[in-house]
């Protein structure tokens, strides 16, 4: 354990739990990547699903990525991203949900028939500092989709609250804001520079962080980690053996050390921990350090998002089929300071 840090337990018995969104009165929603959104209120897991959507949960596939609109206390609008299947195509597409307290419905799509398969959906989707909403999305096992601008598939896509092209996207008519992806599965801004870094999955080598740029390629198929090929952009890290990394935040606020903030924390599914990385002022585009956090202690760790309270949530994904379940889980927990002794 980290010195003057201790990890709290916020909810049980969840079933993987893929993302979490945090409501400006305190609720905190969770999604289940078998097609449910949990609500925990006042601490409490509650036991009656908030909604259920109807999904093609199949290895990877299932609900995933969930964000609440930057108006949200207004128009109670949230977002989520799933995969679903049409005859025996598979698809995977973002909708918008409207909440009502208890409960949300008046299911929207607000862009559909991304390519979807059982594994390599990306599916994290984010509000960003420009108010639009940017979504991650895997090559759905097809590596050359990646590199094909007419497909949605192997991109990080950036779009208005209604699915609409913005106007200053780096493609026309497109919503493509990078190329060149795998899978990936974190992304956050940089709390000084506000730029949008990503995680993603590696092959059997080279994981990656990188940071987006728009219109820019990121190379896969053709090359991954650290090619120095100017036709691409490289990552800052390159993670082999790879770690299968996950979810992804940017620690802020003056609940950590001094130390810790403006650090990326990511979660890391088959390295089982939590990762710290401290970048290299004042432009944070390189890597100065990296920390191991938890390897072994809570197994496969998914989601890692910064509360509105100052703390740091993630998640477990040990019932993925892949993990070995721990008593309680899965769990939704909070890195926060120690008390006192």
């Amino acid at each position: 354990m980290p010195p003057g840090l201790a990890v709290e337990t916020v909810a049980e018995e969840l079933e993987v739990p893929w993302d979490l969104a945090f409501a400006p009165d305190g609720r905190i929603l969770v999604t289940e990547r078998p097609g449910r959104i949990r609500l925990i209120e006042g601490g409490t897991l509650q036991e009656d699903p908030y909604a259920d959507v109807e999904v093609y949960h199949r290895s990877e596939a299932g609900l995933m990525g969930i964000a609440l609109h930057p108006e949200f206390d207004s128009n109670g609008y949230l977002y989520v991203c799933y995969t679903y299947r049409e005859g025996r195509n598979t698809f995977n597409r973002i909708a918008r949900l409207t909440d009502h307290g208890y409960f949300a419905n008046s299911h929207h799509a607000i862009l559909d028939r991304i390519p979807g398969a059982s594994r390599h959906d990306g599916c994290r989707i984010r509000f960003g500092p420009d108010g639009y909403l940017y979504a991650t999305t895997g090559d759905a096992i097809k590596p050359d989709l990646a590199q094909d601008l007419d497909s949605l598939a192997g991109k990080v896509l950036r779009m208005a609250d209604d699915g609409s092209v913005p106007h200053d996207n780096p493609f026309p008519d497109s919503l493509v804001f990078t190329w060149g992806h795998r899978n990936p599965q974190g992304l956050d801004w940089h709390p000084e520079t506000g730029e949008p870094f990503i995680t993603e999955h590696g092959p059997d080598r080279d994981d990656e962080i990188n940071i987006l740029e728009a219109g820019r390629n990121y190379g896969w198929p053709g090359v991954t980690g650290v090619s120095g090929d100017t036709r691409y952009s490289d990552p800052i890290v390159a993670l082999t053996p790879t770690v299968a990394i996950a979810g992804a935040a940017f620690i802020s606020g003056d609940r950590f050390p001094l130390a810790w903030r403006g650090n990326l924390a990511f979660a890391a599914l088959k390295g089982s921990h939590l990762q710290r990385v401290v970048l290299e002022p004042p432009h944070y585009r390189s890597v100065a350090s990296r920390q191991t956090l938890f390897r072994d202690e809570f197994g496969r760790i998914r989601a890692v998002v910064m509360g509105p309270d100052g703390f740091l949530y993630f998640t477990t994904s040990n019932k993925d089929g892949r993990g070995s379940p721990q008593d309680g889980d899965d769990k939704l927990l909070r890195l926060v300071p120690a008390p006192p002794r």
